[in-house]
């Protein structure tokens, strides 16, 4: 594929400073997220030709193991990511499965093109195929501003969820406000969730959605109501928090793990995507020569929103 943009993720930050136990051979390329104009085709190949404008499911899969014949390929025994492990989408051009191509949304930018096909599949499987998230309930997003964390207030809000949210950044606080956030939470004070049982009448929310891990996971579990369900998909701050099991136990809490999402999972999102229900938010552009620049923006936390790369 001829890539005409690339997103940021956070993944990029962690391959680039090494995953233990996950080697990379260097000289390496980053980026998982993609969209452009496919260049050629391999033998055999009939799902895309040259010509057709796509954007990439970064999701590889073997499709034979126990996992991708049941349809769940994000459980494949062998599953990784473009840019992970394979060269990525910071990049003039870049090799993928044809079966990882899908039609570009026409409404879309390039760059908007690009900076959704992570984020938001990894937000509709939590919340839509993990969390089955009804119409009514309250989603808690820990540290809005992230990609994965607006995914999921785009599409929480979509299916009719009061949404709530945290940052220490009163900037972002707003700009979610602007987004749907029913309610936000300065958390730069401190801890959370004595705000969120006061607001709630100590009842507490339905759903916790934590990237963030050991800085928060607590705070996390104490906010949920009874019944509730906590949601997570990285531990950007560790991944061996305190633990509070008692009170997993005794308020029947489910906590569900999740990575990426399935082939159906994503033709399903995209679909919203297509049909306007969707949008991606950018922060920034910056073109392929200041991908250096634009790391160290995603680094710092400074973006609300996807960091794309445009590829002149």
């Amino acid at each position: 594929m001829h890539v005409r943009a690339g997103a940021l993720n956070r993944l990029d930050l962690f391959v680039r400073n090494g995953i233990p136990g996950i080697p990379v051979a260097l000289p390496h390329v980053l980026g998982s997220d993609g969209a452009g104009v496919v260049d050629s085709v391999g033998p055999g190949a009939s799902r895309v030709k040259p010509g057709d404008e796509v954007v990439l499911n970064p999701g590889i899969n073997c499709g034979r193991c126990e996992f991708c014949l049941k349809g769940e390929h994000s459980l494949c025994v062998t599953f990784h990511l473009i840019g992970e492990h394979i060269a990525g989408t910071y990049a003039e051009y870049v090799v993928a499965p044809e079966i990882n191509a899908y039609p570009k949304p026409a409404q879309l930018s390039w760059e908007e093109a690009a900076a959704f096909p992570l984020t938001f599949l990894t937000a509709w499987r939590m919340l839509v195929t993990k969390a089955g998230a009804k119409p009514g309930e309250t989603l808690l997003i820990i540290g809005i501003g992230s990609g994965v964390g607006i995914a999921a207030l785009q599409i929480a809000k979509m299916l009719g969820l009061n949404v709530w949210v945290t940052s220490g950044s009163g900037e972002k606080l707003a700009r979610a406000k602007e987004l749907g956030a029913d309610a936000g939470i300065d958390h730069s004070a401190g801890g959370f969730s004595r705000e969120v049982r006061r607001l709630t009448g100590k009842r507490g929310v339905d759903i916790v959605l934590d990237s963030v891990g050991k800085a928060t996971w607590k705070e996390s579990i104490v906010s949920l109501a009874k019944g509730g369900r906590l949601l997570t998909c990285g531990a950007t701050t560790g991944p061996n928090p305190e633990e509070d099991i008692a009170r997993i136990f005794w308020n029947q809490l489910t906590v569900c793990g999740s990575t990426m999402g399935t082939h159906g999972e994503f033709s399903d999102m995209l679909r919203m995507f297509r049909d306007g229900r969707l949008r991606p938010v950018v922060d920034s552009v910056f073109p392929l020569s200041q991908a250096k620049e634009a790391l160290q923006r995603l680094e710092e936390k400074r973006q609300f929103g996807k960091i794309v790369l445009r590829i002149d």
